[in-house]
């Protein structure tokens, strides 16, 4: 083992004083650790306790109450009130040992809500057996009325608090501090994402680039604080939570793992970005193969009777949001063209299933011709390729630009949807 640890550790860098000094100054530490901003974390994690605590208690007393409505003096139902008092401690316990607390799934996703519900079938089986070992005659009524409410009030408090937690992270705070590693252009893309998307609750302290890549200044406004070698430097000094380093050949197996030792040190999560960032998460799974974990990308086709009920439901809801949505639709209608005098809709021909074109509907957001302006404004585009994107784009007109805040523009999509053209995808 001590052989081992001398051929993996890596050589000393005589750039290292430069390199951290350039670190300090950035972080405006001045050689000091900065404290994380992780401090949400721990009390958090207090109000889901007793969040929970107090959903165990609310589904026994409930549970009691309903079962023994006409029977809550008599000595009969003692064991219950029992169980009112045994029961929340018994759930918090079952939610900690299946990862109900862990920091990695606080705040977002869906896997915080998976293991509730998990800790919730795991309880109710641990307590049906029980019962039965110790000779104990469980009213059927009761379990099944209590059991089943606890994990379900446990999420709907979880939900709210996390919502909460949401509205903290607008405002800037319960933030976590992410030292970036990767290319430029994949690091700006993925800063972009982050201060997109808020409720993630991870705001980028720092950037790391390749040798033939860094250069003083920033990236994003975030400063460059080093390259690949400097990132626990880089940690250390900022504060920072979380790492993630993005795809790239520099950063192969050996290299994330003596990566994974210094962060070990400092208890810094770890997090690694795949090339395949625009693909949603659940076609993707992770599936240990001859000891590597390789990332299985499922298809995203639905076939047989699961795309016939696919098709009659997307049709279904979206006729139904149409005639929900009559009256915004009118509204937005006369707001658009009262702007500019122009139309309220904007077309354009895409290209569907098969290669098949058909005709997308859009609230109309830029004013009449913007695509004729769009040849002068090709050296202010922010993407490569077709795509052509710009923050302030002065094509978009005052209404436009409230429409795409919040995605009205997006409502005609509805009348593809009905027309078996498009389907319903997410929220």
């Amino acid at each position: 083992m001590a052989t081992t640890s001398k051929v993996e550790t890596a050589p000393e860098r005589p750039a290292r004083t430069t390199v951290t000094s350039a670190v300090a100054a950035a972080a405006g530490s001045g050689g000091n650790r900065t404290p994380r901003s992780g401090a949400w974390v721990r009390p958090y994690v207090v109000s889901l306790v007793c969040l929970d605590l107090t959903a165990a208690l609310v589904a026994a007393l409930s549970g009691t109450t309903v079962r023994f409505h006409s029977a809550l003096g008599e000595s009969a139902t003692l064991p219950y009130l029992h169980l009112c008092l045994l029961l929340p401690p018994l759930w918090v316990l079952f939610v900690w040992l299946g990862g109900g607390y862990a920091r990695r799934f606080l705040g977002v996703g869906t896997e915080e809500y998976r293991r509730v519900a998990t800790s919730g079938f795991a309880m109710g089986a641990f307590v049906a057996i029980g019962a039965y070992a110790v000779g104990f005659d469980l009213a059927r009524g009761y379990a099944l009325l209590t059991l089943p409410l606890v994990p379900l009030v446990c999420l709907v408090l979880r939900y709210a608090r996390r919502k909460a937690l949401h509205r903290r992270r607008r405002s800037g705070r319960c933030m976590s501090g992410v030292v970036v590693v990767g290319h430029r252009v994949a690091v700006r893309d993925l800063v972009r994402r982050l201060r997109g998307e808020v409720h993630h609750g991870m705001r980028v302290v720092g950037v790391c680039l390749p040798q033939e890549e860094r250069v003083t200044g920033e990236v994003e406004g975030c400063p460059v604080l080093g390259t690949f070698t400097d990132v626990a430097d880089a940690v250390a000094l900022t504060g920072a939570d979380t790492v993630a380093v993005l795809a790239c050949p520099e950063m192969d197996g050996a290299e994330l793992r003596r990566l994974a030792w210094r962060l070990e040190k400092t208890g810094t999560d770890l997090i690694v970005a795949s090339a395949l960032m625009d693909v949603a998460g659940p076609r993707t799974s992770i599936r240990p193969v001859a000891g590597l974990p390789l990332l299985h990308v499922e298809h995203p086709e639905l076939v047989g009777a699961r795309r016939v009920l696919k098709g009659i439901f997307d049709r279904c809801a979206a006729a139904s949001a149409l005639v929900a949505l009559s009256p915004l639709f009118l509204v937005l209608s006369v707001l658009v063209r009262a702007e500019d005098g122009g139309p309220a809709l904007f077309t354009q021909t895409r290209v569907g299933r098969g290669g098949s074109e058909f005709t997308v509907y859009k609230f109309r957001t830029m004013i009449p011709g913007a695509e004729v302006l769009r040849t002068t404004l090709q050296s202010r585009n922010e993407h490569d390729g077709v795509l052509f994107k710009m923050r302030r784009d002065p094509r978009v007109t005052r209404v436009g630009a409230w429409l795409r805040r919040y995605s009205l523009d997006e409502l005609p999509q509805l009348v593809n949807v009905v027309r078996g053209e498009m389907s319903l995808v997410g929220p």
